[in-house]
């Protein structure tokens, strides 16, 4: 246990290289906001987090009866995840953020599909920024 990383994984720093690459600006595992998302882009208000899948319980209904050793603190342990998991999407809503989870195996396979979601999320926040610009009749009467 004392091997395992919760910060500067394999997928996550893939997936940051990648959203570099792009131009995409970002904060790594900024504490100031609700779970320390794994990639915080403040400017459009996007939380990223990169979740690995045994330890968030991926598939959690057929992977629970599988679980031979030490059961019952492997089945707390990640249903305890799962719900911190539920309660920091959950708080970060509510300050209006975007949360957008990615398993292990998807940024490994799908790496670019990861990038261009991120992508159409700062896009959308971009969308909806002006939008509530363009409802204004005269912009500059907010000076």
């Amino acid at each position: 246990m004392s091997r395992i990383r919760s910060k500067g994984t394999a997928i996550e720093v893939m997936l940051r290289k990648a959203l570099w690459h792009e131009g995409v600006r970002y904060r790594k595992n900024d504490r100031r906001f609700p779970g320390s998302p794994d990639i915080a882009i403040q400017n459009f208000q996007i939380a990223v987090f990169c979740d690995g899948e045994f330890w968030h319980g991926k598939d959690w209904d057929a992977m629970k009866p599988r679980l031979q050793s030490n059961r019952d603190f492997w089945v707390a342990k990640i249903e305890r995840n799962m719900r911190r998991d539920h309660e920091v999407v959950r708080r970060l809503n509510a300050l209006g953020w975007t949360v957008i989870r990615f398993w292990g195996n998807e940024i490994r396979k799908n790496l670019v599909g990861c990038v261009n979601e991120v992508k159409d999320a700062i896009f959308q926040a971009q969308l909806d920024a002006y939008d509530d610009v363009e409802g204004l009749e005269e912009p500059w009467a907010m000076l």
